[in-house]
C-alpha cells in the first residue's frame, strides 16, 4: 500500500525563493501538485468526474460519516456505476483525499476572490483573512466539520498527504501573515505556534458552534477576529 501511494500522489511543490512572500497564487500552485490518478486520458474529463464524485460523496458523508458510507452509496449519489467510478478513483480513501483537497481549493479561491493578496498592510491583511475565512467556514460548516473530524480515519499514507497539503498551504499562509507583523519576541517557534492556533480558531464555529447557537453569525465572526488579533498583542478594530 505504501509503495503504491507514493507513486499515486505527487508530493513535490514548486520551490519558493528564500525571503519571498507566499501568496495565495503560490498556494494554488502547491495544491495543483496533489492528485489522484485516473485511467482516463483527458485531464479536464478527470477533473469533471472527480468533482462529480466529490459532490456525490459529500451528500452521503455528511449524513453517515466516513466509516458507515460504502463505495456503492457514493457511486449511486454520484450518478455513476461502480465500474465507471473506479475509472477515476481506486478507494474510499482516495475520495476522502479529494474532499479534503476540495476544501482547500474552496478556501484558497474564496480568499483570492476577497482580494486578500492585494492588501499591503500586514495587520489589515491578517484581520481580513481571518474574517473572510471564518465566514466561509460558517457558510460551509458541514464540509469543514466533516473533514476536520473524519480525516483521522484515513489510511496512514493518505493521512500523510492530507497533513502535507495542510502544512504547505494553510499553515504556510498563516505563518506568512503572522511573520509579516514583525511582533517583538516572535521567532520561528512563536510564529509556527500562532499560525496553528489561528487555523484552529477559524474552525471553531464548525466544530463547537452548537454551544453558541444563541449568538448571531456576524457576532461570532467579529469575536473570533478580534480575539485572534488581541491574542497577537494587536489592537482590535
Amino acid at each position: 500500500m505504501t509503495s503504491r501511494c507514493r507513486k499515486v500522489y505527487r508530493k513535490s511543490s514548486p520551490p519558493l525563493a528564500r525571503g519571498s512572500t507566499f501568496r495565495l497564487k503560490e498556494a494554488k500552485q502547491v495544491l495543483a501538485h496533489y492528485s489522484i490518478p485516473s485511467a482516463a486520458k483527458k485531464p479536464q474529463a478527470v477533473l469533471k468526474k472527480q468533482n462529480q464524485i466529490i459532490q456525490g460523496a459529500c451528500q452521503v458523508f455528511f449524513r453517515k460519516g466516513f466509516n458507515r458510507t460504502s463505495i456503492r452509496e457514493i457511486a449511486l449519489a454520484s450518478g455513476m456505476s461502480m465500474g465507471q467510478m473506479y475509472h477515476y478513483i481506486s478507494s474510499k480513501d482516495d475520495i476522502l483525499f479529494l474532499v479534503h483537497r476540495h476544501m482547500h481549493e474552496l478556501w484558497i479561491n474564496h480568499l483570492s476572490g476577497s482580494g486578500i493578496d492585494a492588501i499591503e498592510d500586514p495587520e489589515t491583511r491578517l484581520r481580513e483573512a481571518i474574517k473572510s475565512t471564518v465566514k466561509l467556514i460558517i457558510q460551509h460548516r458541514n464540509l469543514f466539520q466533516f473533514v476536520y473530524t473524519e480525516s483521522k480515519h484515513l489510511a496512514e499514507t493518505h493521512l500523510e498527504m492530507v497533513l502535507d497539503v495542510d502544512e504547505k498551504t494553510t499553515l504556510r499562509f498563516w505563518r506568512e501573515l503572522v511573520g509579516a507583523l514583525g511582533i517583538p519576541g516572535f521567532r520561528e517557534k512563536e510564529i509556527r505556534l500562532a499560525a496553528s492556533v489561528l487555523a484552529f480558531l477559524n474552525v471553531f464555529e464548525a466544530l463547537r458552534g452548537r454551544t453558541v447557537r444563541d449568538i448571531g453569525r456576524e457576532e461570532i465572526v467579529d469575536f473570533i477576529t478580534d480575539f485572534s488579533i488581541r491574542g497577537l498583542g494587536l489592537r482590535p478594530s
